[in-house]
This record gives structure tokens, C-alpha cells and sequence, in this order.
């Protein structure tokens, strides 16, 4: 600095002998340019031609062009009436290279770097060098890499530019030895560190590094360690100190928290005050909390959130619930006053609708249930974000309320949406457990041409069977929500190849369905079809099949009528993490048919989140199926059957359930099965929205009633891990389960996999 001062002061005194008695200036012309334009020099001059100058406006040509940060030496001289000026460019960071750098990628070190205003292209300056190891050791030592060297090479270039080279020497990470809680009575140690995100490290820590010190991990610990004492009563909790210390070596680092916990604080009363909506009696049972209960934050803050949720789905956007607190620390108790906010009663200005590149306004629009131009809810808003998610059109749909400019009770409502790929060429050979060998090509359109209509031609052959499809669907064939479709299908199918009965069909179906929603949660559909079934024999039929033959034939053609009802308020299609899905199931063969027989199933799915993105979901499902009229019994070709992926799995495909006279799978005219399962994302990786994992236990059982609706002989229950994953090609799930009850015709199958289907 001090160099700088007399570089400045012989400057001035330069140019007060030439410009000692001031004089207009005809011209400004700059000399030493190299990559800055003399435009730019022009921009930050505090004259210009014209202008009269003297020694006091010297130095303050000087100054302004020092501030820019592009040179490091400014000269001015006077040529006749011409001012000019003379600079020396600063370099220009040409490259930054790293190496050495193996625990943070490049990338993010060159992105630490530019926040403080070094990356390639900007002006060098050798002070900067300071801040660049400064930012560098704090990246590193955020990763508990205390013994980090660091060693900066500045390499001169051609063109006033300059290389940049900086070796890492990372060294071992720091490692958490011990962590000592100081002061605390009503808890042991050992459950307050449990709570904690940093631990002394375990079999898992070389994945997860919980035992790799960082500063925000700590700031975070000692949060919940607060909350975790005042949600228990302990109003005055302090952290009076915390202490981190590192060895010489730099490889072991100690934890030290002193706290004081204080008493237990009980709630003496709840009061409500403020701009009260209603009577008080409908905020009451809103605040969960109780007289004489110990006082817990959460439960407070919870109960702020659920009176504004109220208030919101009102119309009043902008209500704030504030809790006040009076302690009484004589008595060791604290009065709760909720004091109500509502503000004024907004409604909706404008739906916003961003981000739809290929679907059309309408398709996200006739889902919302909040309306412009009425007021606002809460409730709505929520409930409408769900409908958008659950169309399955979208990765992620996220909303946003903001205030309208120069109105206090206006808001728009921004929706934004990633679409996904709606859409599917699919052409290939696979395998299938099931099917074998399987050669397939398909085009399926979920949203066709952005309309939300489902367009599907598939063509599939397999050791087992061959199918052709043409499907149409329109979701809202009439603006009410009334859908109508229609389904043109053919299958050949050999049993025998899917390791059941030996039988062969083929099977011709034309049918149309609609569906009549009959709230925001349930819909009711109906449909009709005609079906052709052709029913042949095997080389070895089994007496069961045989006498079906004899009875009834093996050429059909039956109409059919479908009924069902579809529950559905899950919070998405996939991978759902609350709500519930159930459907109730039956079709029969109307009167003239060849065959008469009917059949009706219920499923239900159910979940419930725990926290931490783990979520319990329960299911359940119950089928029966009978004939009636001519027809004796439930055609065996109708069957349900049990094992594999969607039911039982651990077992064979079709494995479960009775078997004919030839100890092939022939399936019953009844089944129940049952699933508890644990999702969960992967470990160690954030939150994914394409990958769940699930620890599960299945159960299930296919009878024929002639015998016995319950057999106990017959019921199957397994257990094991599974993972689903939504791939580019569609849902693949995948599992391995342990068959926890057998017998000597059981078909084991621990692996298994199937697409279309998620947890």
C-alpha cells in the first residue's frame, strides 16, 4: 500500500507539471490497450471532450480508472490540447487447473472459486491468490480434511494472460473420535446422541461418513438437540458452549456440548386472541395440546400450522397464527396464546401454467379445483396439485402463490411442470420368468399429441402366447370428467408353456368402457364386451380339463358387462407416499352366452408416511367366482392364481392354488392375498424420485370352494428385499423373497422381476 501511495504521488506530480495551469481538452486518446476496448476505458472516465481540467481533476481520473480492477498502472500526459491516457492491463486468468483433487470434483472447486470472483476470463490480481487457498482449505476442511495443503503456481502466458495451477495435497480425513454431552441429567447421553447426524462412526460409516466432521452437520445436531429438550418441557434449555478440538496429527477430532437442561415446564392454560374467523369453539380442536401436559415446541408449532391451514382454506392466504408463550418461572408453568392474523381475503387473479412443452393448458387446467376469479383455498390448491401429479403425465409439479403487484388481496397461482415422456417405441427380444422368450413391439401414447387421451398398439409373442391390442382412452370425453374407451384385442395363450394346466385358447375381445366420476376421489366405470374363445386340449390333458370339454365345449362366445368403482387418493401415481387405492371388481357373462359365470374382486392399498421419506403400505385382496345358469362352475380358463410378482412373491408365476389330475397349477374359483411392506429410498443416496426400496412380507392363498373356502394346508407367506426403478424403458421391479411355508409341490422361485408395476 505504502509503494502504491508514492506510485500515485508521482503520478499527480507528472501530471501537475504538464497540466499545471488546467486546459481544455480537444481529444482523450488511450495507449497500452491489449484485450480492454478503449470503449470500456471511455465508460469509466469522469471526463470527456470539452471538459476544462486541472491538477484537482487528475487524481480523479486516476482513481476512477484504479477502482474498475483492470490495471495495475495509470499515467496521464498532455500532447498539445490531447489528454492521454496510459495503462498497463492487469492479466487475465486464462485457465484454473486442479490436481490431486480426488474427494471434490473439479467442477464444484472452479464453482467455489467464481463465488468469490475468480474464474477463467476475469482479471488476475496476486491478492486474489490468498482468498483462492482461504476458499479451497474451507471446502476441504467442510469434508474434515484438516491436513489439506494446498500450493498455487501462477505460470505467465502470452496476450497479458496467465495459468493458474493449484496442487492438492488432501490428506486423511479427520475422523470423530468421541462426543461428550456435559450437563445432562434427565437423558442419557447415549439417546441424545442418537438423535444426532454425527456419530463416532459404525460398520455402515465408510458409506454414510456420519463420522466425517462438518460444520453445518454440527450446527444441525445442536438444533435437534434443542428441539428435543423443548419438546419435552425443558423451556430454558441452553447450549452454554461448544468445543471442537483436533489432535496434532490432524486425524482425530472430539466433540465437547455443555448444556444446561433447566425444569420441566407444564402448560397452565391455552388462550386464543387476535381477529378471530368463526366462533373460538372451531379452533379448539385444532390445538393439540393439553392442560397440564408438559410443553413441547412441536406440538405448538403444529398447531399454528393447522389453524392457519383452516384460515387458508377460507380465503385468507395471508394469515399468520403466532404462539406467545408466558412463563411463569415461579410455578415452572407456560400460557399458550394463539393470536390470530387472518389479513384479508384473497382470491385467485390467474392459473399460470409453465413449462408444457408438448401438453396442452387444458390437460393440466380441467384437473384444478381451484378456480380464477374465487377465493382462495388451501385445500384446493393442494388438492388440485395431486390430481396434476397423479395424471402421471409429469415428473414433478410444483406451485407457487404469489401476491399480485399493487393488490393486497390478489394472488396468482404459478403451476410448473416437468413433463416426462409420455410416450413409447418399443421393439425388441427378452426374456420373461413367465413367458419365456418374448419378441414384442409397442406404441404407447399415455398422453396423445398432449391431450391427455391413452393410444396403445402392441403386438407381443412368446414361447407361451401371442397378443395383438388396439386401445383407446379418452379421460374426459365429455367436460364432466365421463371417459370413454375402447379395447380390440386378440391372445392365443398355451398354458402349458406357462408351467400350468395343458390347455390352449384363443381369445377375441371388442369392448367399450366409460367412467363417471363420482367425486374428487371415486369413480365409477362400466363397460361391455364380446368375447371368441376357442378352447383346445393338450397332448396331455388333465381329467379335470377333459370333463369341461365334454360338458361344455370348446367354442364360445359369450357377451359380457363389467362393473367396478375405483378409489384413489394417493398423493401420486408412482411411488405414493400417503393415501389410499381400492377398486371394487365384477364382470359376468349375461344371459344367452355360451357360458354363464360371474366374478368379483376387491383390492385395497393403503399408506402411511413415518418421516424421513419411509413410508408403510398395506394391501389387500380378495377375489370369488362362480358360474350360474347352465354353466356349473366358474370356467377353469377364468381361474385366479396365485404366486410371483403382484401376489405371493418367492413363488412360481401361477404356482400357488390347486392342481389338476396331472399336478399341473389349475388355479380356484377364489383367492385372497396380502402384502405389509416398508419403502424406503435407497441408502446414501439422496432422495430419489425414480428408485424405492421395500423390505416386505406376503401372504396369499388360491382355493376351490367345493372343497374349502379356508385351507390352512394352503396359505403361503414369504418375506423379502425389493427395489423398483423407474427405467427409460418403463417400471421395473425387481425382488428376492424367502418362501416361509412349503410343501413338496411348491415351485420356488427366490428372483424375480417384472415390468409396468411399482411399490
Amino acid at each position: 500500500m505504502r509503494a502504491r501511495f508514492w506510485v500515485i504521488l508521482l503520478l499527480l506530480g507528472c501530471a501537475t507539471h504538464a497540466i499545471a495551469d488546467g486546459f481544455r481538452i480537444n481529444d482523450i486518446r488511450v495507449e497500452g490497450l491489449q484485450r480492454i476496448t478503449a470503449g470500456t476505458v471511455f465508460n469509466y472516465l469522469p471526463v470527456k471532450p470539452g471538459d476544462v481540467i486541472d491538477i484537482d481533476h487528475t487524481s480523479d481520473i486516476i482513481r476512477a480508472l484504479y477502482k474498475t480492477g483492470f490495471f495495475k498502472d495509470v499515467r496521464l500526459e498532455k500532447h498539445g490540447d490531447v489528454l492521454v491516457v496510459i495503462v498497463t492491463e492487469r492479466p487475465a486468468i486464462s485457465e484454473i487447473n486442479f490436481s490431486g483433487n480426488k474427494s471434490i470434483d473439479t467442477d464444484a472447486l472452479k464453482e467455489g472459486l467464481k463465488d468469490i470472483g475468480l474464474a477463467e476470463g476475469r482479471t488476475f490480481e496476486r491478492s486474489v491468490l490468498d482468498r483462492i487457498e482461504q476458499e479451497l482449505q474451507r471446502q476441504y476442511y467442510n469434508q474434515g480434511k484438516y491436513a489439506v495443503k494446498l500450493t498455487s503456481t501462477v505460470t505467465p502466458l502470452e496476450r497479458n494472460r496467465v495459468a493458474i495451477d493449484i496442487d492438492v495435497v488432501e490428506g486423511e480425513t479427520a475422523l470423530i473420535k468421541k462426543i461428550n454431552i456435559v450437563g445432562n441429567t434427565a437423558f442419557d447421553e447415549e439417546d441424545l446422541l442418537d438423535e444426532f447426524e454425527l456419530s463416532t462412526g459404525g460398520w455402515l460409516s465408510r458409506l454414510t461418513k456420519d463420522n466425517q466432521y462438518s460444520r453445518p452437520k454440527l450446527a444441525g445436531d445442536l438444533e435437534t438437540l434443542r428441539s428435543y429438550y423443548l419438546d419435552r418441557g425443558y423451556v430454558n434449555f441452553k447450549i452454554d458452549s461448544t468445543q471442537v478440538t483436533i489432535t496434532p496429527d490432524k486425524q482425530d477430532i472430539y466433540i465437547t456440548i455443555n448444556i444446561a437442561e433447566g425444569d420441566v415446564f407444564t402448560i397452565s392454560d391455552i388462550r386464543l386472541a387476535g381477529d378471530l374467523v368463526g366462533e373460538p369453539e372451531e379452533y379448539f380442536p385444532l390445538i393439540h395440546l393439553k392442560r397440564g401436559q408438559p410443553f413441547a415446541r412441536k406440538d405448538i408449532v403444529e398447531s399454528s400450522d393447522r389453524i392457519s391451514a383452516q384460515l387458508s382454506d377460507l380465503g385468507h392466504a395471508f394469515a399468520n397464527v403466532n404462539s406467545i408463550p408466558e412463563i411463569d418461572e415461579e410455578n415452572k408453568t407456560v400460557a399458550v396464546t394463539f393470536f390470530v392474523d387472518p389479513g384479508k381475503r384473497a382470491y385467485v387473479r390467474r392459473l399460470n401454467i409453465r413449462g408444457n412443452q408438448r401438453t396442452r393448458d387444458e390437460v393440466v387446467r380441467r384437473e384444478f379445483r381451484q378456480m380464477e376469479a374465487a377465493w382462495f383455498s388451501g385445500e384446493k390448491l393442494k388438492l388440485s396439485r395431486e390430481r396434476v401429479q397423479r395424471t402421471g403425465y409429469f415428473d414433478n409439479v410444483s406451485v407457487e402463490t404469489p401476491t399480485v403487484a399493487g393488490s393486497a388481496d390478489e394472488v396468482d397461482i404459478n403451476v410448473s411442470v416437468d413433463e416426462k415422456p409420455s410416450g413409447s417405441l418399443l421393439a425388441g427380444v427378452g426374456f420373461s420368468q413367465s413367458d419365456g422368450l418374448v419378441v414384442n413391439a409397442a406404441i404407447n401414447q399415455d398422453n396423445f399429441a398432449g391431450t391427455g387421451k391413452k393410444v396403445s398398439l402392441a403386438f407381443k409373442t412368446s414361447d407361451a402366447n401371442q397378443h395383438y391390442q388396439i386401445s383407446y382412452l379418452n379421460p374426459y370425453y365429455t367436460i364432466d370428467g365421463i371417459s370413454r374407451g375402447f379395447d380390440i384385442s386378440y391372445r392365443t395363450t398355451d398354458f402349458d408353456d406357462l408351467d400350468t394346466a395343458d390347455y390352449k385358447t384363443d381369445d377375441g375381445v371388442l369392448g367399450m368402457t366409460f367412467g363417471i366420476p363420482l367425486s374428487e376421489f371415486n369413480r365409477f366405470n362400466f363397460g361391455a364386451s364380446i368375447h371368441h374363445i376357442d378352447f383346445e386340449l393338450g397332448e396331455n390333458p388333465s381329467n379335470e380339463i377333459e370333463a369341461f370339454e365334454d360338458r361344455e365345449g370348446n367354442t364360445f362366445l359369450n357377451f359380457e358387462v363389467n362393473l367396478s368403482w375405483r378409489h384413489d387418493s394417493r398423493d401420486t401415481a408412482l411411488f405414493p407416499n400417503e393415501g389410499s387405492l381400492q377398486s371394487l371388481y365384477a364382470e359376468a357373462s349375461v344371459p344367452g352366452s355360451d357360458l354363464t359365470y360371474y366374478k368379483i374382486s376387491y383390492e385395497h392399498r393403503r399408506y402411511w408416511p413415518l418421516g424421513g421419506d419411509v413410508v408403510v403400505s398395506l394391501a389387500g385382496e380378495i377375489g370369488y367366482g362362480d358360474g350360474y345358469g347352465d354353466t356349473e362352475k366358474l370356467p377353469f380358463f377364468e381361474n385366479f392364481f396365485g404366486g410371483g410378482p403382484g401376489s405371493v412373491r418367492g413363488y412360481a408365476s401361477r404356482s400357488i392354488g390347486p392342481r389338476d389330475s396331472e399336478e399341473d397349477p389349475l388355479g380356484g374359483n377364489a383367492m385372497y392375498a396380502g402384502s405389509l411392506e416398508l419403502l424406503f429410498p435407497p441408502p446414501f443416496v439422496k432422495k430419489s424420485d425414480t428408485l424405492r426400496l421395500a423390505a416386505f412380507v406376503d401372504f396369499g392363498s388360491v382355493v376351490d370352494t367345493d372343497d374349502d373356502f379356508f385351507d390352512p394346508d394352503e396359505f403361503r407367506y414369504s418375506t423379502g428385499l425389493g427395489l423398483s426403478w423407474l427405467s427409460p424403458i418403463g417400471a421395473l421391479t425387481i425382488s428376492y423373497a424367502f418362501p416361509l411355508k412349503t410343501d413338496s409341490q411348491d415351485e420356488k422361485e427366490s428372483f424375480q422381476f417384472s415390468f409396468g408395476s411399482t411399490f
